[in-house]
């Protein structure tokens, strides 16, 4: 998340589904086009059968990706997407917090259990007093990768300090670890400047990182509050073709597109 271009000229549609979008909502029989906005990489291959579901109850869906966290919401604030399908209920909190949006969650996709990945160290046992260990800068991911951290041991954090956590709130910091704070998209590029780092999955697929390797610790999967989402507008939550989005993220051909593109990083959170 750092200086952008125009979110339109970042913007690519995929080549997939069909331009265009009806004025008014239609039944989920009735032909209709809808835009969403999703990060660009591997899960442009899951919407791919996604948009292949959809179109079995008459909805087209045209893809726009995006190359950071940020734009999606901006897109779909400013009408240039009619839904998104990247984020979760953190994050999406904090950014109508601070950029006032008016967004609400349909339905959940996925979950990308965060994980502390290491080159130099093989366990968090090994990890040296006074490790560097790098963490996203953002502020719902910050939180997450510290709880991480304290959940290992690593750090105590400031009771009630909760999902949105910083720096500040640790109390206790048995081993001196250095925390570095970087964009979300650097930190997995990183690793081997660093002892350590906590990286959401998408970015350490990206970064190389090896999950059954390279990963230390990973965050439970039980009651985990980062399933990601689809997201609308509010007031069109009702609408039929969210419903019909919705059904065709939410069935067992997808399930197995995220099995064979995430391979058991990335797992259903329906």
């Amino acid at each position: 998340m750092c200086g952008r271009r125009s979110i339109l000229g970042l913007a690519l549609a995929s080549t997939f589904a069909f331009a265009g979008l009806a004025v008014a909502p239609a039944s989920p029989a009735a032909a209709e086009s809808v835009r969403v906005g999703i990060v660009g990489g591997e899960d442009e291959d899951v919407w791919k059968v996604v948009a292949e579901q959809a179109a079995k109850s008459g909805l087209t869906i045209k893809t726009v990706v995006f190359n950071d966290y940020t734009q999606p919401n901006e897109a779909l604030e400013r009408g240039d997407v009619e839904a998104n399908a990247f984020q979760h209920k953190p994050y999406l909190d904090n950014q109508i917090k601070t950029r006032g949006y008016h967004i609400v969650p349909v339905g959940f996709t996925a979950v990308w259990p965060i994980g502390l990945y290491s080159h130099r160290h093989h366990s968090v046992a090994e990890l040296p007093k006074g490790a560097i260990i790098g963490v996203p800068n953002d502020p719902s991911n910050e939180g997450r990768a510290l709880i991480v951290l304290q959940s290992v041991g690593l750090i105590k954090l400031r009771d009630g300090s909760g999902i949105l956590a910083t720096t500040a709130d640790v109390v206790a910091n048995p081993k001196d670890v250095k925390i570095k704070e970087l964009d979300a998209g650097v930190v997995g590029r990183s690793i081997d400047d660093l002892d350590a780092a906590v990286v959401n999955t998408d970015w350490a697929l990206k970064s190389g990182l090896k999950p059954d390797t390279d990963r230390i610790a990973q965050e439970p999967l039980a009651d985990n509050p980062y399933r990601n989402f689809i997201a609308v507008k509010a007031g069109h939550e009702n609408d039929a073709w969210v419903k019909s989005l919705v059904a065709a993220y939410q069935n067992d051909a997808v399930k197995d597109a995220l099995a064979k593109t995430y391979h058991g990083t990335g797992v259903p959170a329906w």
